[in-house]
């Protein structure tokens, strides 16, 4: 059941048709809550946020995040209120933001960090922090000799 008192800044449907191919749809328990990881932490451009839905843009992603409350007739509802874990096994990764920069922020902010900031095996330097609903964002760059 949605709470928003107003209008939303676009329809469901024309937002829909500006989106690209790819982007990601977090289920949340709080809009405000994640809001301020994704603003504060991951240096998000917040395009919309209300108590239901939030529409932010992180290094280039297009990233919604809606509330348990909206998901009321679908079938993970019983999961999402029973406050079982989420996103365990999954890993949303993203190349071009400063890992130790993520970190600093996300340690101030007193956001976990699943693994702090280093130089990994695949060629990335980079961080996992993980935002307020469990799911985990492996966050960095590429090492300077992979940029070659």
């Amino acid at each position: 059941m949605k709470k928003r008192t107003r209008e939303p800044w676009i329809s469901g449907a024309d937002y829909g048709r500006l989106l690209p191919v790819f982007t990601v749809d977090l289920v949340v328990k709080d809009v405000d809550r994640s809001l301020r990881f994704y603003r504060d932490v991951m240096l998000a451009l917040v395009h919309y946020s209300d108590v239901d839905f939030a529409a932010v843009k992180v290094g280039g992603v297009d990233i919604m995040l809606h509330a348990d409350h909206t998901y009321d007739g679908h079938p993970w509802y019983s999961q999402l209120t029973a406050g079982e874990r989420r996103g365990l096994g999954a890993m949303l990764r993203l190349l071009g933001l400063d890992p130790e920069e993520v970190e600093g922020r996300a340690r101030r902010a007193g956001v976990p960090v699943v693994q702090p900031a280093m130089v990994k095996p695949h060629g990335w330097h980079e961080v996992m922090v993980e935002d307020p609903d469990g799911y985990v964002w492996a966050v960095g760059a590429l090492t300077q000799s992979e940029e070659k």
